[in-house]
This record gives C-alpha cells, structure tokens and sequence, in this order.
C-alpha cells in the first residue's frame, strides 16, 4: 500500500503544528537563557573588577569558567526538558543546531586565538568578543523570527548593535577600554539572554 501524499493544506498544516508544539515548548526553556546569561554578566564582573583591583592579566583565564561552566549545565538542563516534553520535532533539532554552530565554532575560534597568542605572540582575543556579538545575536533573532517571541528578536537586535560597534572599534584601531566596553557587553548579553528568558518564563507560567 502507497502512502497517500500530503495536499499543501495539510503540509502546511503539518508545518504549523510541529512550529506551534515546538514555540510551546521553547516557552518553558527561558532557564538555559537565564542561565548563560547570568553565568556570562557574573563572569564578566568578576574578571573586570580583579583586573582593576590586581592589574593582573592572569585573571582574564576565568573566562574560561563560562564554557566550563555553560555546556555541562546546558547539556543536563536540555535532556531535562527533554524527559518532561517529550517528543522532539524537527524545529527543536533546527534550534539546537543552530547554537550548537555557534558553540563548536567559539571553541574552535578560542583554540585558535591561543595557537596565534603561543606560537606567534599575536593578541586576537578581540576576535572573540566580535564574533560571539554577531553570532550569537543572529542565531537568537532567527529563533525570534521562527517562534514569532519578540523578545528574542529585540534582544538579539540590542546585541547586534554592541556587536557591530565592537567591529567598527576593533577595525578602526580604537581600544576597547574596560571603563566604558565591559558594561556595554554586560549590557548586551543581559538583552539577549536575561531579559528574554525571564519574559519567556512568565509566558510559559501564564499557558
């Protein structure tokens, strides 16, 4: 027995369907965002607040605590949300690829910034702060767009303003100093990730 093709109306419908289940379950997931973006704006002040009392550069390998600290506990906090909403459609595998580009893509890029700064002294660290500011921005306004969630399109929108004007600094030779450039990334990722997660949260517990 054939299997009877899909009519455009019912694809469509089909599409909608598995968009609406996957939004439905996206809305309850505002934990991971808060929790990057938490883990992100503490990091970021602790670093620049013991740069600025020792004057020691050593400090700046707490960066590290972020993926340290961010991929296990998204990993675990995933695969409980996985148990609870059970199954997964093909727009939750859509959402996860996408940050998980741009996740192997900052580590591949942070290995490479250590390869330039050990074997050829070069300082390129500011390659990152330009690259997670574009990335990351747009994977989150794509996911915005996707879901129809506004806070994840302004958001994302309000990091990819600091994003560009980092480009612009970097290329035009301006140093990112810490007294203005680490409250303005703070002031990013907490529009990408806190804000939105905390408005995501209180969606999911008004359904």
């Amino acid at each position: 027995m054939e299997d009877r093709k899909l009519t455009e109306k019912e694809s469509l419908e089909v599409i909608t369907s598995m968009i609406a289940r996957t939004k439905a379950k996206y809305l309850g997931s505002g934990n991971i965002l808060l929790m990057w973006g938490y883990l992100i704006a503490i990091t970021s002040i602790l670093v620049w607040a013991l740069l600025a009392a020792t004057h020691h550069n050593a400090w700046n390998w707490l960066w590290f605590a972020i993926p340290a600290v961010g991929v296990p506990a998204t990993i675990v906090m995933s695969r409980k949300e996985q148990q609870v909403n059970g199954v997964t459609t093909s727009f939750d595998k859509i959402t996860s690829r996408m940050w998980t580009i741009f996740g192997v893509s900052e580590i591949v890029l942070t290995f490479v910034c250590l390869a330039f700064a050990f074997l050829g002294g070069v300082n390129c660290w500011a390659a990152m702060l330009v690259y997670s500011l574009i990335l990351a921005p747009g994977t989150e306004i794509a996911q915005g767009l996707i879901f129809k969630e506004n806070s994840l399109v302004g958001g994302g929108a309000a990091g990819l303003i600091v994003g560009i004007i980092t480009i612009c600094c970097v290329v035009g030779g301006i140093p990112l100093a810490a007294n203005w450039y680490m409250p303005l990334f703070i002031l990013a990722w907490v529009c990408m990730m806190i804000i939105p997660g905390h408005i995501i949260n209180s969606k999911s517990k008004k359904r």
